[in-house]
């Protein structure tokens, strides 16, 4: 069972270009199941971290591929140039 004091502060890297995604601010949860469904990183940027921020990221749980000591990898798609 992973709890969501295992997932804090640790890095989210993704393992396709190597990129810092963010640290997880949040969890989606099945009530039902009481699995976790996804992983919640904030969006970027903004005025203090609010105003303009980009849409939270969220990665689906089938997407992490390694929980380590102090980082978390995942298969997220790389975006290209220009999109």
């Amino acid at each position: 069972m992973v709890r969501m004091s295992d997932l804090r502060d640790r890095d989210v890297i993704n393992v396709n270009d190597g990129k810092r995604l963010g640290v997880i601010s949040d969890i989606d949860l099945d009530l039902e199941s009481g699995k976790i469904k996804a992983i919640i990183l904030p969006g970027t940027g903004g005025f203090m971290g609010v105003i303009g921020r980009k849409n939270d990221l969220a990665i689906s749980w089938e997407k992490i591929k390694k929980i380590g000591v102090d980082t978390i990898l995942v298969d997220y798609p790389v975006e290209s140039e220009g999109a």
